[in-house]
């Protein structure tokens, strides 16, 4: 569950307005891999179901929440470059996300950032609601760049 004494964490939580208002929530952060949810109260849109935006910033923030827990970011930092969502069912519960990345991918990236700069990588999630069924499959195309 969360953890506020953990400041990447709370970085997650709270370092961006809207994913503060939005409510969403670290479940589980470890080097790889990340869960994360949003609840459904407070963006229901104008039928009672979670808002899109609110679906497609719980797809996006993975790859910034990777970055924390698998990059050095005093030495990298994380930008998305495209994202793509595509809704398969409405969601009428609190939503989670599910991402992970490699260690081979992990070391990849970083050996290509560090040598030449920069380095993508794709990140692909299913959103799911509470009962465990796929509302949303995102795709987004990250990319590592070095700091200067």
């Amino acid at each position: 569950m969360s953890n506020h004494s953990d400041p990447m964490i709370s970085i997650i939580e709270e370092g961006i307005d809207f994913v503060k208002r939005m409510g969403l929530k670290v479940v589980d952060l470890k080097r790889g891999y990340c869960k994360l949810s949003a609840p459904i109260k407070g963006n229901e849109n104008h039928i009672g179901t979670m808002y899109a935006g609110a679906l497609f910033t719980l797809a996006e923030i993975p790859g910034g929440a990777l970055s924390w827990s698998s990059f050095d970011l005093n030495k990298f930092f994380p930008i998305i470059k495209e994202m793509s969502i595509s809704y398969r069912r409405p969601v009428t519960s609190d939503a989670y996300v599910e991402i992970s990345i490699s260690e081979d991918e992990i070391a990849r990236i970083e050996e290509e950032a560090s040598t030449k700069g920069k380095s993508d990588f794709i990140l692909e999630g299913e959103i799911k609601d509470e009962s465990g069924q796929v509302t949303a499959l995102s795709k987004g195309l990250y990319q590592l760049r070095l700091r200067k």
